[in-house]
């Protein structure tokens, strides 16, 4: 069974919680609210977001500050930001949004098909990593099982043979993601993030390809998957 996605919503009118809620339900993740800044932070404190739609203009703590916050947390700094606002000051508004660490900037109203497009595509770039979390959990246990039965009992051989099999069907659907941007012409911040979960799958690869029999097996590493 795959785990959804967790996405928070974060604007201090209900009606616009909403409205986001109607248009991201089609893609049947986890919607997540939050009323104000302070309580975007509190939830970011205990669960895992694959991305946070953020509203600019809010009472006491706004969308800047709360942004700042974000990206000064080593938890939460890489989630990716997208900030939602009713007022367009020209290019040095968006540009601080950009600064605060947004990796987009939509005014309202928006295209609800557009968000939801965008939105998507940092669902799918988390789950492809969470994924990729997993196939170097499992090769881990399999360095440290020592060729003694590996994890769960199987034998080298044949776990070798299934976090192969695990890691493929990984790659070819990040190889998918990465044309399907490339032919959108996607964000910058969303091809980036395609590009860096690539590297982390060849690293991955290579370390499985060196426990292959007659490769030195043992003295293979994991690469680092934060």
């Amino acid at each position: 069974m795959v785990q959804k996605a967790k996405i928070l919503l974060v604007d201090d009118r209900p009606e616009n919680l909403l409205a986001l809620e109607a248009i991201l339900s089609a893609l049947d993740q986890t919607l997540v609210r939050a009323s104000s800044g302070e309580e975007a932070l509190k939830a970011l404190l205990t669960d895992d977001f694959a991305v946070i739609l953020l509203d600019v203009q809010m009472p006491g703590m706004d969308g800047f500050e709360t942004a700042a916050h974000i990206k000064r947390r080593e938890r939460t700094r890489d989630i990716p930001i997208i900030f939602l606002t009713a007022i367009n000051h020209g290019p040095h508004h968006t540009f601080r949004g950009y600064a605060a660490g947004a990796v987009d900037y939509i005014s309202k109203p928006f295209d609800p098909w557009v968000l939801r497009a965008k939105v998507s595509v940092f669902v799918e770039l988390y789950m492809k990593n969470c994924q990729l979390r997993e196939q170097a959990a499992l090769l881990r246990l399999q360095l440290e099982g020592g060729g003694k039965g590996g994890a769960a009992g199987k034998e080298p051989a044949g776990l070798l043979a299934e976090l192969s099999a695990r890691l493929a069907a990984v790659e070819e659907q990040a190889e998918a993601l990465s044309k399907q941007l490339d032919d959108d012409s996607a964000d910058a911040a969303a091809v980036a993030t395609a590009a860096h979960l690539e590297r982390k799958l060849t690293g991955l690869r290579r370390a499985l390809d060196a426990l292959e029999p007659g490769t030195g097996g043992a003295g293979a590493s994991v690469p680092s998957q934060n």
